[in-house]
């Protein structure tokens, strides 16, 4: 399998964005039956971490967004052909370190995780900081994992 690539907004190709788009719309918007404004402004300041197989297309994906003092890490997805084979938590771990590297005076991150992945998320080091609410009619909890410095 290929490694990740991490790229900004303006470095991201044409094919690579709209296989980024065609992977967030097929999952959170189709499969999960939720009828949002999936791409936003957030993408333009983010940077974009992914995987591809041979023929371009995106097995998994996660944004970070620089906020005051953290990062947001979101959109993590993975294609449904890449899923129980450790790619969710290769992914999440790729991004932690990415976070870190790119912004190094992070003092944590931060993620909004459906609320059946908490525990995934938990065996990463995040703790949950909210209620579970919801979220485009999903469940979802806010968490945060605290980097040192």
């Amino acid at each position: 399998m290929s490694e990740f690539i991490q790229k900004s907004f303006s470095e991201v190709t044409t094919t690579e964005l709209l296989e980024i788009y065609r992977l967030r719309v097929a999952v959170f918007v189709v499969e999960q039956d939720c009828a949002y404004q999936e791409v936003d402004d957030a993408d333009q300041v983010a940077q974009h971490l992914f995987r591809q197989d041979a023929a371009g297309h995106v097995l998994a994906y996660a944004r970070l967004i620089p906020e005051p003092q953290q990062v947001r890490i979101g959109r993590v997805v993975v294609a449904p052909s890449a899923r129980r084979h450790g790619a969710g938590r290769e992914l999440v771990m790729t991004a932690i370190q990415a976070a870190q590297t790119t912004y190094p005076a992070a003092r944590r991150i931060v993620i909004q995780a459906q609320a059946y992945l908490q525990q995934f998320y938990a065996s990463l080091g995040f703790q949950p900081v909210s209620d579970v609410y919801l979220e485009t009619g999903i469940p979802h909890l806010d968490m945060v994992l605290p980097l040192t410095q």
